[in-house]
């Protein structure tokens, strides 16, 4: 609910859902081109090969898999390094805009795990010696370790390349990552991919405000946890005039844009299937917004890998698994508390689509359900 508290207007729990929901197309599938859908999305995050694409169709109308993959192959959309130092896919455009941006936390975290094992190298020059490589073709990270340990003996190979990651941008390059392919984890740098990058014009002022559109209402450590970015209050302070505030339930100030939807919190949300590592999951430091009590209570570490979830009346309500086995594709469901008959029906027929997608190839389809924890 919204209520006007001592300090302004407060949202509550539900409020917040719906408002997130909304801007991440999690309350109807909206009608979108890939790209737009992407952009509009500021990513989807993108370390496993083949999962986020369940994250496009649980957002989108009729979205084609083999499309989408063609477009990584054409260079429209990338996998790449960005927001928290983990892959991202975005388009073209955005890895120019967005690179450059999150570039500090990217460094931050290279230093953090590896500085002292980097000590003492000319960066500038290992940078260049690692750009050569990688343009001269799409390299895996072990290979350029070794490599790199050719032309710098005596030092630590693996840490330099890993911290390539953060030196010269990278794109993991198709195969990997299309639908239906297979590949090794290959690299090559941002410009050898999309050709030369012209110099971008954003600003963190228009990250921020991106953030917003995607994820908000929001507070400024809601920001950062999804940037990794730190002292971006002072960013918010500068777009002060130009957003609205609101409190949470516990007193933290939130920033929205105006004209951003926020719906009624009554507002109905159907049965959604996120994959793992979903940003919905991922980008607010205070995640009770969609993540409840009972996801918690299954042991799930924020940290660590991730199951894929469904979403029941817009929070964490079960966890979703598809196994093969002589031709039949099952889809078992693990809720967290007892289902209603509502939700089992809702369940079932979003899980027949789900298998359609995923497992369009297998003979038969199953969807079951396993017993609450």
């Amino acid at each position: 609910m919204t209520r006007v508290g001592a300090r302004g207007p407060v949202l509550g729990l539900r409020a917040l859902n719906r408002a997130t929901l909304e801007r991440q197309m999690l309350l109807r599938r909206a009608n979108l081109p890939v790209p737009e859908a992407v952009e509009a999305l500021v990513g989807l995050q993108a370390q496993t090969t083949h999962s986020w694409y369940v994250g496009l169709w649980t957002r989108l109308e009729g979205l084609d898999p083999e499309a989408v993959g063609g477009m990584l192959e054409e260079r429209r959309l990338v996998r790449v390094a960005l927001m928290r130092s983990t892959i991202h896919l975005v388009t073209a455009e955005d890895c120019v805009a967005l690179r450059p941006l999150v570039q500090p936390a990217i460094e931050r975290g290279v230093r953090g795990q590896f500085g002292r094992r980097l000590e003492g190298l000319e960066r500038e020059e290992v940078a260049a010696a690692a750009r050569a490589l990688v343009e001269e073709q799409p390299r895996a990270f072990s290979e350029l370790a070794r490599l790199l340990d050719e032309r710098f003996p005596g030092r630590d190979a693996f840490a330099m390349g890993q911290a390539v990651r953060a030196w010269v941008p990278l794109v993991q390059v198709p195969p990997r990552g299309v639908w239906g392919e297979s590949g090794r984890a290959l690299h090559t740098s941002v410009e050898a991919w999309l050709g030369p990058v012209p110099s971008s014009d954003a600003s963190l002022e228009d990250l921020v405000l991106r953030y917003l559109a995607a994820f908000g209402p929001a507070t400024v450590k809601d920001a950062q946890t999804w940037s990794g970015l730190t002292r971006l209050r002072e960013v918010t302070d500068k777009l002060r005039p130009h957003l609205v505030t609101f409190r949470d339930e516990h007193g933290a100030e939130l920033f929205d844009l105006p004209d951003a939807p926020r719906p009624d919190p009554d507002t109905p949300a159907p049965p959604r299937f996120l994959y793992d590592y979903d940003n919905l999951l991922l980008s607010h430091a205070d995640r009770s917004r969609v993540i409840t009590g009972g996801y918690h209570e299954q042991g799930f570490a924020m940290d660590g890998p991730m199951p894929s979830v469904v979403l029941l009346d817009g929070f964490t309500g079960a966890t979703w698994k598809v196994t093969r086995h002589r031709g039949t594709a099952t889809l078992t469901v693990r809720p967290f508390e007892r289902l209603s008959d509502k939700d089992t029906r809702a369940l079932t027929e979003e899980g027949a689509r789900l298998l359609a997608f995923v497992a369009a190839d297998a003979d038969a389809h199953d969807v079951r359900f396993a017993p609450a924890e």
